[in-house]
């Protein structure tokens, strides 16, 4: 099922998230609460703490002892930033009851608090539960506000007319019901599924490692994967393709750099895919100066070899995650190269590509490969892109459907 994210805000109609947070726990989701400090007044952390059956955060800066998963997840192995490793583990962003308050930020960028710094770092459908006083609904500033979210993709449901806090008062404002509720988020997901193709990978976490990395001297595959239902995370080492949506993108230009992030995303994956082409060598020495020409014959630089990041990673899988990676290969002898590849850094399949062939492969619309496993070797005849992209995905199903491969038994060793 989902992973659901729950923003409460201040108000006297938060109890009903909590109906909200046991509702959908009953239909099997999973959920995970952030709360604003205005909205201890009204519900305390320990009563969603007990109906989801994890911790309810209020401030960005505080430690998370979950470690960002939901239940029945398994915690990363190191301590994430809290606002960044909920949003981008949900499925669908909820914040009921919504105050005028936090529609207003919401709908001007403005992250003064955990609840809306989530808002802004997740990339998963938001759905927004507006409950005020009528006359703060009826307001031209909260009608623009609602309208500005809407038209940016946010799903509203509107407010009943009703009873609402004040003793005698009645008019619209008042939160929707709790199975309402959740029958807006559960027809999000399914609409957001159908987008995606419900395909055999609904709910696998695919990482996938694209570009190639660039090392400073001086200071001067995704898509078809996120088409069958996976969540796909994009580590885009100087790649300048148009990013697709519902995908999310991590931004880096070194090795360093793509180490780091892929090490951070892999916690969570269920798939790794190891496209990038890094660096095997870096500047001994970065300069904070520009080198000049003048007065100088020749150049010497001292290169520092980079860490192996799939060979880093591949050590610390856990059982179950599939890996896959790439090998650039100059003709005959290739094969040979990737299953040594394949076998001394534990990965379930190598991706070979010959790149004696000028014909395919780097910037040309086809390519031609061969996908090696324990198994054997599957040639791949040349096709456009987008085929041998699905290729290496039906070769991930199958390594999924054999069950992966067993963490290693000693880790970090070669």
């Amino acid at each position: 099922m989902a992973r659901i994210l729950l923003g409460v805000t201040g108000g006297i109609a938060a109890y009903k998230a909590v109906e909200l947070a046991r509702l959908a726990g009953k239909a099997g989701h999973s959920v995970r609460v952030v709360q604003t400090p205005a909205s201890l007044n009204f519900v305390g952390r320990a009563t969603f703490e007990g109906i989801t059956g994890a911790p309810s955060l209020v401030d960005e800066f505080e430690r998370d002892p979950s470690r960002g998963a939901y239940p029945g997840d398994a915690a990363p192995g190191h301590a994430p930033i809290s606002h960044l490793a909920l949003a981008e583990r949900c499925d669908v962003y909820a914040i009921v009851p919504a105050s005028a308050n936090t529609i207003a930020k919401l709908a001007w960028g403005i992250a003064d608090n955990l609840l809306t710094s989530c808002a802004l770092a997740s990339t998963a459908p938001l759905l927004v539960a507006p409950a005020m006083n009528d006359r703060m609904w009826r307001h031209p500033a909260t009608r623009e506000n609602v309208e500005v979210l809407r038209d940016r993709g946010a799903v509203i449901v509107p407010p009943k007319r009703g009873q609402l806090a004040s003793i005698g008062e009645w008019g619209e404002g008042r939160l929707a019901e709790p199975p309402e509720i959740l029958a807006a988020i559960e027809g999000t997901l399914a609409e957001r599924a159908a987008y995606e193709e419900i395909g055999s990978l609904q709910g696998v976490r695919v990482l996938v490692t694209a570009g190639g990395t660039r090392e400073p001297i001086d200071s001067v595959r995704y898509v078809e994967a996120a088409r069958r239902g996976a969540d796909v995370e994009v580590v885009a080492a100087n790649v300048s393709l148009p990013h697709a949506s519902g995908i999310h993108y991590i931004d880096v230009e070194t090795a360093a750099e793509l180490e780091q992030a892929t090490a951070r995303a892999f916690e969570y994956a269920d798939v790794l895919v190891m496209a990038a082409a890094v660096a095997d060598f870096r500047p001994a020495e970065r300069l904070d100066e520009k080198i000049k020409k003048e007065g100088r014959e020749s150049l010497a630089l001292e290169l520092a070899p980079t860490n192996d990041v799939l060979a880093t990673v591949a050590a610390k899988r856990r059982p179950g995650q599939v890996i896959v990676g790439f090998a650039a290969e100059h003709g005959e002898g290739g094969v040979g190269e990737a299953r040594a590849k394949l076998e001394r850094k534990r990965l379930d399949a190598v991706v070979l590509n010959d790149i004696s062939r000028p014909d395919i492969g780097f910037d040309k619309a086809e390519n031609e490969v061969v996908i090696v496993t324990k198994g054997g070797e599957r040639p791949v005849q040349r096709a456009p892109k987008e085929e041998i992209a699905a290729a290496i995905v039906d070769e991930v199903e199958a390594l999924r459907a054999a069950g992966g491969a067993a963490a290693p038994k000693e880790v970090g060793s070669a």
